[in-house]
């Protein structure tokens, strides 16, 4: 088989930040890397969570939200997918850092995070989530479409 693309990225030289993971046509799927991978420690998983519901419903309640397409954690617990339909790199790179801003400031009820709602709703940790935000937010601050390309 055939190595799908986002295995052709050398781990070894990736730094957290925001990259241009592929663009198929209209859709863009940034990778939002928070660690570096294959060095511990990495996302809790409640956190991670937190993360998630929080992000995907900042951004889908934007003046952005018929262009966001899909956000979800990556399995290596280093970062997320960010996936977008017509919207420019600029816009999802000042979007990513406002939702960032928005989770390290969040205080109330997590979204989604009820039985019903929520495939696994006990696995949150807002206070987790928060601090992730915060810690990243400095890294992508000034973030800059030039940046956006891994390094070779």
């Amino acid at each position: 088989m055939e190595r799908i693309a986002s295995f052709c990225v050398d781990h070894t030289r990736l730094m957290p930040g925001i990259y241009t993971s592929r663009i198929d046509g209209d859709i863009v799927t940034y990778d939002i890397r928070m660690r570096r991978p294959n060095i511990p420690p990495f996302l809790p998983n409640a956190a991670m969570h937190t993360i998630e519901h929080l992000f995907a419903t900042f951004v889908r309640n934007s003046r952005h939200k018929d262009h966001i397409i899909y956000f979800g954690p990556m399995g290596c617990r280093t970062g997320f997918y960010f996936l977008t339909r017509n919207l420019s790199h600029a816009d999802a790179v000042q979007l990513i850092t406002e939702a960032f801003a928005f989770i390290a400031d969040f205080e109330g009820a997590i979204p989604g995070a009820a039985a019903v709602e929520c495939g696994n709703y006990l696995e949150h940790d807002l206070e987790g989530a928060k601090k992730e935000a915060k810690a990243f937010l400095p890294v992508i601050m000034g973030w800059t479409e030039e940046k956006l390309r891994y390094l070779s």
